[in-house]
């Protein structure tokens, strides 16, 4: 459905910090599945843990958050530019569920509630398999800057 060429276009994220690497379905302004292929090549795991490598929980959470920036920019018809700004404006009941891993795949199910004035609220969960990874209700903001 979405390619990282056009995930690309779409976000402003770059490596390492972009965590979406393709979008598998989208349902205009409904939901967005998409996924983060999680290798042993992350930065983030030379230190979390290097006995036992983990992928983060806050990342979890900011992968989910990127695949609702999406959504959303999707549902406006619209893309980012330098004078947009999308970021976090709460998570609530976050829980973490089973740890992710080198070589898991997780599948990033976000769905939009509601949007209103450029605030959004999401819920989103993140999957290995059929396993719950994590699962949190996001709210985020849009807002032109100068």
């Amino acid at each position: 459905m979405m390619d990282i060429h056009k995930i690309l276009k779409q976000l402003p994220h770059r490596y390492p910090f972009l965590l979406v690497d393709r979008v598998l379905e989208l349902d205009k302004g409904k939901t967005i599945k998409a996924l983060k292929n999680v290798t042993i090549n992350e930065p983030f795991f030379e230190g979390h843990f290097p006995h036992r490598p983990v992928m983060p929980g806050v990342l979890m959470l900011e992968a989910l958050a990127q695949a609702a920036a999406l959504l959303a920019f999707d549902a406006l018809n619209t893309s980012p530019d330098e004078n947009t700004v999308y970021y976090f404006a709460g998570i609530d009941g976050a829980r973490f569920k089973r740890p992710v891993e080198p070589g898991d795949q997780l599948i990033l199910n976000v769905e939009m509630l509601r949007n209103k004035a450029g605030i959004f609220k999401f819920k989103a969960s993140a999957t290995v398999g059929t396993e719950l990874a994590c699962e949190a209700e996001l709210t985020c903001a849009m807002r032109t800057i100068a």
